[in-house]
C-alpha cells in the first residue's frame, strides 16, 4: 500500500502535465529558431521588440491548425498565415528545419504541410521574427534573407511590406482575402498593383476588377492621398526594369495595418490601445464601383451617385447609366479636332491596353492629335526623369470627380471639330465683328498647319502581304538608341571570342556595359534574309512590352551600315540547347520543365491579351525561348511578330515566315495566321518539353509519324505516358503528366477553332482538378516517306518558296 501512494501521485502529476499544453501556449523566450531547434503547437516565439508573435492557432469551432503571426496581446489579429491552403487537421504540429535548411511544418506523422521552399540550401539556418512582423530565413553568418514572409502576404499589409513586382525575386505580391472572418483559406478578393501601363492599385473579385485607385503619376494623386498622414507615409516605386511596388511606413512606429477583408474592402487600421480605429477604407461602392458610368461617362457623388457624359458626348441609352456615352459627332480625326479639359478628376483606367506613357514630350496635345485612336491626354512630371505625356486609347472608363478641388488631375478629352466650332460660335457671338474674324481665321490656319505637319510626319502605308494599313512610327522617336562606340567597347569591337550565336537576323555577341550589366547584341548581317523592316518591327514591338517572361530590349543602334539590337543577356542560352541534347536534357527535371511551360504560357497570354499591343509572335520555338540564371523562360525574337487591332483575330499573308515543325497547317499551307497559330506552336513546344524530342526530324521504328502524330497515337492507344522522357522517371505524378500531354495535344489540333485560347490554356495548367479532354487529330498528322536526298540542315522558312537557311543558336 505504501508503494501505491507515490505511484498514484505520479500518475496524477503526469495527467495534469498532459492537460497543460491543451490550455496554454508557452513562449520560448526568443525571436529565433536555430538549426536543430523546433517549436510545437504549444510554443511560440516573440519578436525582440515584443510586438509580434509567431506560433500556431485554430479558429473557433474548427479542428484546423495554422502557423501564423499576430500582434502580441492582440492574438485575434492574425497578420500572416503560412499554411492557409493546407491546414493540419486533428493532429499536433511542429515547425522545424528540413535537411536543406528550409522551414517546414509537419504533423505528428511527419507529413509536411508547408515549406518556405527557398531554392538555396543552408547548412546553419536561422529563422527570425523581426520587429516589423517579417519572418526571415537566413544563414547564421549572414543578415541577407534567403526567404521572408513579407514576400508572401496573406490578407494584411504591414509597414515596410511591399505589394507589386520585383525583378530580383520574380514575385508579383498581392493581398488575398480570407474566405470568411473565421476561415484563413484564400478567398475570392485580391488587392494588388497593376503593373501593365501606369501603376495603379486595384481590388478584384476573382479576375474581375471592382475597384481602382488613381494612377501614381497623376499630379493630383501626388497632391492628395499620396501625401499621407501622421501615421501613414505611402511609398511608390516605379522602375520598369527592377521594381514596381507600393508600400507604406508608419512614422509613429505604432501598430498599424492595411487589411483586405472577406467582403472585398481594404481598410487602414491603427491601434488606439484598446481597439482598432479605421483611418480610411476602399471599397467598390458609390463612385468607386469600377466602370459604374461606362465609357466616356464620369461619376459625381453628391447625395446620390450621378453619372454625367463628357462634353461632346451623350448617353448611349436612357435606361442604364453603366452603358456609358457615345460621341454626338462620330466624324473624328478630321481637320479641326481639339480638346476639352475636365479638372479635379481621377484619371481613367490606365492599364496597358488603354494607355501609353511617353517621356520627353513637351506638346501633349500634338502627340495625341498625331494618332487617330487617341481619345485623351494628360501631363505628368516624374521625379528625376522629367516631363511626359499620358495618352488614352480604346475607352475612357472609371472616371470620377476627386471630391475636393486641387486633389484631382486634369484630363484633356478629344472632341470633333463641330463641338469646338459650336463652342467658338457661342463665344464670338458676344464679341465684335473684327474680333470674330481674328478668332476664326487664326485658329483655322494653326489647325491646317498642324494637320499638314501630321500628314508629312506620319505616312500611312499599306502592306500588300495582308492588306492591313499600318502607321509606321519613326524609329528615332523610341528613346532607346545607344551610341555605336558604347557597343563596340562592350563587345570588344565585335570580337570573335565574344560571338555566342548566329540566327536568321545575323550574329549575336556578348558584351558588358560600363555599368557592369551583361548584354546580348544582335547584329543585322548584310546577307540576312531578315532586314530593316524586321529590325524596326522588333524595336517597335518589344520596346512597348513589359513582362517577366519576355526578353527585355535595352536599346538599339543604327550607325552607317551597322544595325544592332541590344538585349539583356541570358546566361543559360536557349531551351533547345538543353532539351535536345542527350546529356544536358537531364539538367531539366520535371519541376523545371513545368515552370518553363507555365512561364511561356504566361508570356504568350500577355502578348495575345494583356499587353498594350495585341501581338502574334509567328515564330515560337524552343530556340526562341531563352533561359535566365534561374532557368526562367523568356520569349525572344520578335522580328516577324505582328500587331493586331482590338477586334482583329487573324489575317492572310503571301509571305510566310516561321520555322518548320512549329507552324500551324493553315499558316504553312494557306498563309492564314491568327492567335491560334501561336497556340499551335506552344502545343508543339509542350510535347517537346515533355518528351525531349524535336517534332521536326522525329523518328520512330514502328511508324513514320512526326512527334505530334506519335503523341496522338499513344494517347488514343492509352499509352500516353510512354511519351515522357525516360530521364524523368519517378519525378512526376502520372495524372500531372497526362494533363500536360493532353494540353499539348489540344493546342496542336488540326482545326484552329478547336484549339483553346491562351487564357483557357493557362486555366487548364493552373487547375489541379482539370478533367482530361479528348483531343482531335493534330495538324500535319500523317506518315512521311522521305527519300535519301541531301537536304539542308537548317529548317528556318523565310518565304513561300520553302527555302531553308542554316541557323546556329548557341546562346544569347
Amino acid at each position: 500500500m505504501e508503494n501505491l501512494i507515490p505511484m498514484r501521485n505520479l500518475l496524477t502529476l503526469l495527467f495534469f502535465c498532459t492537460l497543460v499544453p491543451l490550455f496554454s501556449r508557452q513562449s520560448i523566450a526568443a525571436d529565433t529558431i536555430k538549426a536543430g531547434q523546433s517549436i510545437n503547437d504549444t510554443q511560440f516565439i516573440v519578436s525582440a521588440a515584443q510586438k509580434f508573435e509567431l506560433g500556431f492557432f485554430t479558429e473557433p469551432a474548427s479542428n484546423f491548425k495554422y502557423l501564423g503571426i499576430w500582434y502580441k496581446n492582440i492574438s485575434e489579429t492574425v497578420v500572416w498565415v503560412a499554411n492557409r491552403d493546407n491546414p493540419i487537421v486533428n493532429s499536433s504540429a511542429t515547425l522545424s528545419f528540413t535537411r536543406d535548411g528550409n522551414l517546414a511544418l509537419f504533423n505528428q506523422t511527419g507529413a509536411a504541410f508547408w515549406s518556405s521552399n527557398s531554392t538555396k540550401s543552408v547548412e546553419n539556418p536561422v529563422a527570425q521574427l523581426l520587429g516589423t512582423g517579417n519572418l526571415v530565413l537566413r544563414d547564421s553568418g549572414s543578415e541577407i534573407p534567403l526567404w521572408q514572409s513579407f514576400d508572401y502576404p496573406s490578407d494584411t499589409l504591414l509597414p515596410g511590406m511591399k505589394l507589386g513586382w520585383d525583378s530580383k525575386t520574380g514575385l508579383d505580391r498581392k493581398l488575398t482575402s480570407w474566405r470568411s472572418p473565421n476561415d484563413p483559406s484564400p478567398g475570392e478578393f485580391s488587392y494588388s498593383v497593376d503593373t501593365d501601363g501606369l501603376p495603379q492599385l486595384a481590388i478584384r473579385k476573382g479576375n474581375k476588377m471592382i475597384y481602382r485607385g488613381g494612377p501614381w503619376f497623376g499630379p493630383g494623386f501626388a497632391q492628395g492621398r499620396s501625401k499621407g498622414s501622421r501615421d501613414y507615409t505611402p511609398i511608390f516605386v516605379y522602375n520598369a526594369s527592377f521594381e514596381i511596388s507600393y508600400s507604406y511606413n508608419d512614422p509613429t512606429n505604432g501598430r498599424s495595418r492595411i487589411a483586405l477583408d472577406s467582403t472585398g474592402s481594404v481598410t487602414h487600421l491603427t491601434w488606439s490601445g484598446v481597439a482598432w480605429q479605421k483611418a480610411y477604407a476602399l471599397a467598390a461602392v458609390g463612385c468607386d464601383n469600377y466602370k459604374i458610368c461606362g465609357n466616356f461617362g464620369y461619376c459625381s457623388l453628391g447625395v446620390t451617385v450621378t453619372c454625367v457624359c463628357l462634353d461632346g458626348f451623350e448617353p448611349k441609352t436612357a435606361q442604364k447609366s453603366s452603358d456609358g456615352c457615345v460621341r454626338k459627332d462620330q466624324e473624328i480625326c478630321r481637320a479641326g479636332d481639339g480638346f476639352k479639359n475636365i479638372s479635379d478628376v481621377k484619371w481613367p483606367d490606365s492599364r496597358g491596353e488603354f494607355v501609353k506613357l511617353k517621356m520627353g514630350i513637351q506638346n501633349c496635345e500634338e502627340e495625341c492629335l498625331r494618332n487617330c485612336s487617341c481619345l485623351a491626354y494628360g501631363r505628368v512630371e516624374i521625379p528625376n526623369i522629367g516631363h511626359g505625356c499620358v495618352t488614352w486609347f480604346h475607352e475612357l472608363i472609371d472616371l470620377r470627380y476627386a471630391g475636393n478641388p486641387g486633389i484631382g488631375d486634369e484630363l484633356f478629352v478629344r472632341v470633333a471639330a463641330s463641338e469646338l466650332e459650336l463652342e467658338t460660335t457661342m463665344i464670338v457671338n458676344r464679341k465684335s465683328k473684327s474680333k470674330l474674324i481674328v478668332a476664326v481665321v487664326v485658329p483655322t490656319i494653326m489647325v491646317l498647319a498642324l494637320i499638314s505637319w501630321f500628314i508629312i510626319r506620319n505616312v500611312r502605308r499599306s502592306i500588300s502581304e495582308n492588306e492591313v494599313t499600318i502607321i509606321e512610327v519613326p524609329i528615332q522617336e523610341i528613346e532607346l538608341e545607344m551610341p555605336i562606340t558604347m557597343i563596340e567597347v562592350a563587345t570588344n569591337n565585335f570580337s570573335l571570342s565574344n560571338k555566342i550565336g548566329e540566327g536568321g537576323f545575323g550574329p549575336v555577341y556578348k558584351g558588358k556595359l560600363p555599368s557592369g550589366q551583361e548584354i546580348a547584341v544582335k547584329k543585322l548581317a548584310e546577307s540576312s534574309r531578315q532586314g530593316l523592316h524586321e529590325f524596326k518591327n522588333e524595336v517597335l514591338v518589344i520596346s512597348q512590352l513589359q513582362h517577366r517572361n519576355l526578353v527585355k530590349l535595352l536599346g538599339f543602334c543604327i550607325h552607317e551600315e551597322e544595325t544592332l539590337l541590344i538585349y539583356e543577356y541570358m546566361p543559360n542560352k536557349s531551351l533547345d540547347y538543353f532539351l535536345f541534347d542527350d546529356e544536358r536534357r537531364s539538367l531539366l527535371n520535371w519541376s523545371t520543365r513545368i515552370d518553363i511551360i507555365i512561364g511561356i504560357a504566361r508570356g504568350l497570354l500577355y502578348l495575345h491579351r494583356d499587353s498594350r499591343l495585341r501581338i502574334i509572335h509567328r515564330d515560337l520555338k524552343a530556340a526562341n525561348i531563352l533561359l535566365d540564371s534561374e532557368m526562367k523562360p523568356k520569349i525572344s525574337d520578335f522580328g516577324v511578330a505582328r500587331m493586331f487591332g482590338e477586334d482583329q483575330l487573324g489575317t492572310k499573308t503571301k509571305r510566310v515566315v516561321g520555322t518548320f515543325g512549329y507552324m500551324s497547317p493553315e499558316y504553312a499551307i494557306d498563309g492564314y495566321f491568327s492567335f491560334k497559330s501561336d497556340v499551335f506552336s506552344f502545343g508543339v513546344m509542350v510535347l517537346e518539353i515533355v518528351s525531349s524530342k524535336k517534332n521536326r526530324g522525329f523518328f520512330h521504328s514502328d511508324h513514320h509519324l512526326n512527334l505530334l502524330g506519335h503523341a496522338w497515337k499513344l494517347w488514343t492507344d492509352e499509352r500516353a505516358l510512354q511519351l515522357v522522357d525516360a530521364t524523368l522517371k519517378d519525378q512526376f505524378q502520372e495524372y500531372e503528366a497526362l494533363r500536360y500531354i493532353n494540353i499539348g495535344l489540344l493546342c496542336v489540333q488540326g482545326r484552329p477553332e478547336k484549339r483553346p485560347i491562351m487564357s483557357s490554356v493557362l486555366s487548364m495548367i493552373e487547375n489541379d482538378n482539370f478533367l482530361l479532354i479528348p483531343p482531335e487529330r493534330p495538324g500535319f498528322y500523317g506518315e512521311r516517306f522521305v527519300s535519301n536526298l541531301n537536304l539542308p540542315r537548317g529548317d528556318h522558312l523565310t518565304s513561300t518558296s520553302n527555302d531553308a537557311t542554316l541557323t546556329f543558336l548557341d546562346g544569347r
